[in-house]
């Protein structure tokens, strides 16, 4: 091999090396399973697991939403498809929703999931066309989910009490 061979690929390599810091960096995968789905999601090949997404729609619908959650973290292990990252935002919602009060705590972590779905969204827009979902929209979950944690003198009002969750 001749001097200048070696030289571009030590270049190379370490471009590449500095390329993986800077991404491990900027996007702070928490477990390997991130890593690796953020790498294949970068060049396209990520996918979910559907037998999982498609069972945490099933605990969803049934209210179950512990469970359903468990299952679309198990269906979207790095955390890269917004719209399982909706359906476990708007878990939270519902798990979180009652006539009385919001659970602000559930609220909370539901708004952390919507944004996370709208950051990884193309254009960042979400619709998600499902006939048992009150809200379509990633923007009328957020909303709604800051709706729960304000304060204000409409949530005395006794008429609250014949909302419908969404």
């Amino acid at each position: 091999m001749s001097e200048r061979t070696v030289r571009i690929a030590g270049l190379a390599g370490t471009v590449a090396y500095g390329a993986l810091v800077g991404w491990l960096y900027l996007h702070q995968p928490q477990t390997l399973a991130q890593v690796t789905g953020g790498l294949t999601s970068a060049v396209g090949a990520y996918r979910v697991d559907q037998r999982a997404l498609d069972e945490g729609l099933r605990f969803f619908r049934n209210d179950q939403f512990v469970e359903a959650r468990m299952a679309f973290e198990r269906a979207d292990p790095a955390v890269r498809d917004p719209v399982t990252q909706f359906y476990i935002a708007y878990s939270y919602y519902r798990q979180g929703w009652g006539r009385m009060y919001s659970d602000d705590d559930l609220y909370a972590l539901g708004l952390q999931a919507v944004d996370r779905a709208i950051t990884l969204a193309p254009n960042g827009r979400i619709v998600v066309d499902d006939e048992n979902l009150g809200m379509k929209s990633a923007e009328e979950l957020k909303a709604e989910l800051e709706a729960g944690l304000r304060r204000e003198m409409s949530d005395f009002n006794p008429a609250r009490l014949l909302r419908e969750r969404k």
